[in-house]
């Protein structure tokens, strides 16, 4: 018998259970509408926040680059992967979040990988929101520290699992900034003034503030009035600002120390030039304007009003985040999978990204929908909120 003949009875499983996840393939570019199996769909789970993956300008930054660069870095950072516009891309991203300094990722998940391991030693202690990302989870595991898991957002527990290990010399809060599947936010004024009290270090993974959250989208440390409060930021850069990659900011010392000793910035190629020039230009367009950013945020209200007033669970998310929260798997496949025959767009979370019986369509508004866009939305998921029983 093959030796991996198990896992057809795993995913038979997966199948029966309802969390099997169909992976749906986009036949063209990640905007409000896309081509899927030939047909047009609307596209309502997307992390592309401002519109930004097919914006014009953008695409003319990648191709540009593409005929002056070439397709690929050609090799990691730190021996010959890095060029001027890694470096002119680190410099705007500083000079947006305002930090000293700033070093970039292949990707938001390698960022975590990236920083976690480099500056917390086996002999420190990690406390971490018990709803954080994979990613950061998987970051604090590559550090071989004890991790205290406190309750989501409790304050409290957090301050009573620091003062039970004043034992450790270094102490570190680890928290998304934003909570991807909720899409509340964490009480990080409470956080700076537990780090303040009992000395600890601050990381937040800022992935889903990042050009949605703070002026004109510089996150949710700006948006909170925190700044230099918090030691280390966490960003990405392929959902809002539409690219790809992901950036760590701090102070100077933080991110050279990174760039001696970050292990995916080490052994891993550079980002290629054309995603580095389409982040670059990202950044200047949220420079020069908050237009996309304000009109994310109307549309995200006005979409939340409408399903609220429906009657449907959306959850309590504080950003354009919107949960349907549907309870059983098989509800939230069920209904995405009638959505999609309706030309909507709408992907179902389970179990293991959600807790289990708290399974959810997790619906991502942009700044690139159209009012119109968000009422045939908003009459599909009616008639077929109705059908399962949802709403009445």
């Amino acid at each position: 018998m093959p030796k991996l003949d198990f896992l057809k009875n795993d995913l038979k499983d997966l199948h029966e259970s309802g969390l099997y996840n169909v992976i749906r393939t986009l036949e063209g570019a990640n905007d409000p509408w896309v081509k899927i199996n030939g047909e047009k769909r609307l596209n309502l789970t997307c992390n592309n926040y401002l519109g930004l993956a097919n914006h014009p300008e953008m695409v003319k930054a990648a191709k540009d680059a593409i005929d002056r660069y070439g397709v690929g870095a050609g090799a990691v950072r730190s021996i010959a992967g890095t060029m001027d516009l890694h470096i002119r891309l680190e410099e705007a991203l500083a000079k947006f979040k305002g930090r000293e300094a700033c070093v970039v990722f292949q990707s938001g998940f390698v960022s975590n990988s990236g920083v976690i391991p480099a500056i917390i030693r086996k002999s420190d202690v990690i406390f971490s929101d018990e709803l954080n990302h994979a990613s950061v989870i998987d970051g604090c595991r590559l550090t071989k520290a004890p991790i205290m898991r406190y309750k989501h957002n409790n304050m409290e527990e957090l301050e009573n699992l620091i003062k039970e290990n004043q034992q450790y010399e270094r102490k570190y809060i680890v928290t998304d900034g934003v909570f991807s599947m909720d899409g509340d936010i964490a009480d990080l004024k409470s956080v700076a003034d537990l780090a303040d009290k009992y000395d600890c270090v601050v990381i937040v993974d800022d992935a889903h503030g990042e050009g949605v959250l703070g002026k004109g989208g510089r996150g949710v440390v700006n948006h909170l009035g925190l700044g230099e409060r918090i030691d280390v930021e966490v960003g990405t850069l392929s959902k809002a600002f539409g690219c790809a990659g992901g950036f760590v900011a701090g102070n100077k010392d933080l991110i050279e120390w990174i760039k001696q000793r970050g292990r995916p910035f080490l052994f891993s190629n550079a980002l290629s030039p054309s995603e580095a020039a389409g982040c670059l230009k990202a950044v200047e367009l949220l420079e020069k304007s908050e237009e996309l950013v304000s009109t994310l945020w109307d549309n995200s209200k006005y979409f939340k009003a409408s399903m609220n007033e429906l009657g449907f669970d959306i959850g309590h998310s504080d950003t354009p985040i919107t949960p349907i929260m549907l309870g059983e798997a098989s509800t939230a496949h069920g209904m995405s999978k009638k959505l999609f025959e309706e030309k909507v767009f709408a992907m179902a979370l389970g179990y293991p990204t959600v807790p289990k019986g708290k399974a959810r369509i997790r619906v991502m508004v942009s700044a690139g929908h159209s009012k119109d866009d968000l009422n045939y939305g908003i009459e599909k998921f009616t008639s077929i909120g109705r059908e399962f029983g949802v709403i009445k």
